[in-house]
């Protein structure tokens, strides 16, 4: 009798260490993107434009569904978001300072900043456990990633912008100083002020006219996701490479995510 209770308990401890359904959030930075800084160009008559780039680790965050009650087989959906930041502005003829150019778009995580390039994936994943010992479920597996990316501020992007009559003369009328009393400087102080905020608000709506760049591609994985028996608690790490996808030609896909995190799994 007192086999068969062991025998029982541990069947029930190794069916609990293994979730039906899970859904979590997790740490998910970016390895190896790089994005060329372009030169200082000219984009219309005493104006010019620079933008920097960025080599490195982006930062993101994602969110992730998973199914573990198939057989042979288990699912993953996971959404991720990363951004790298990089500097803009406009040089004009006259003023000293450049003019940095930011973006502020509504419901984005990072506010008003300098621009960003954010790169968004949705990933369908079928994984294979490579063990099926109770706790840790070790696994490996691939699948289709559906792409989103949003542009960079460069030279034609911004030529766009200051195509714009309105916003050519506010330029011209700001670089303008010559024979001006203190006074008069003061007040090209503040048009240059409201110069910033008028193309800070020209590259947002421009922005969201050229909306995502969206692509496929795939995705190959290395895994674990741990539980306790009886807990409705997982965590998991992941590790991607990504292949496909398009991209705007400044950048340089890293391809290659890291997801740590964790969430309830019953």
């Amino acid at each position: 009798m007192n086999f068969k209770v062991i025998l029982a308990a541990a069947a029930l401890l190794v069916t609990q260490s293994f979730a039906i359904i899970g859904i979590g959030g997790h740490y998910a930075p970016g390895f190896g993107t790089k994005m060329k800084a372009g030169p200082v160009l000219p984009v219309t008559e005493g104006i010019q434009f620079g933008h920097e780039g960025f080599d490195g680790t982006m930062q993101g965050f994602g969110f992730k569904l998973w199914i573990d009650i198939l057989p042979i087989i288990d699912i993953e959906a996971t959404y991720n978001i990363q951004f790298g930041s990089y500097d803009a502005a406009l040089y004009v003829d006259g003023v000293a300072e450049p003019l940095p150019l930011e973006i502020e778009l509504a419901g984005t995580p990072f506010g008003k900043a300098n621009p960003k390039f954010v790169a968004s994936g949705l990933d369908i994943s079928v994984t294979y456990p490579i063990t099926f010992i109770p706790i840790i479920r070790p696994y490996i597996g691939g699948g289709v990633t559906y792409h989103l990316n949003t542009f960079v501020l460069n030279q034609s992007f911004v030529q766009g912008i200051i195509d714009d009559p309105a916003i050519s003369e506010m330029i011209k009328s700001v670089a303008n100083k010559e024979g001006l009393d203190p006074e008069a400087l003061q007040q090209k102080v503040q048009e240059l002020e409201t110069l910033g905020q008028t193309l800070k608000q020209k590259v947002q709506d421009k922005a969201m006219d050229e909306g995502l760049k969206t692509s496929i591609g795939g995705h190959a994985l290395v895994g674990v996701r741990a539980k306790l028996p009886i807990i409705p608690i997982a965590a998991y790490c992941n590790f991607k490479y990504y292949f496909g996808g398009d991209y705007p030609k400044e950048v340089d896909a890293g391809n290659m995510t890291l997801e740590v995190g964790g969430g309830f799994a019953l």
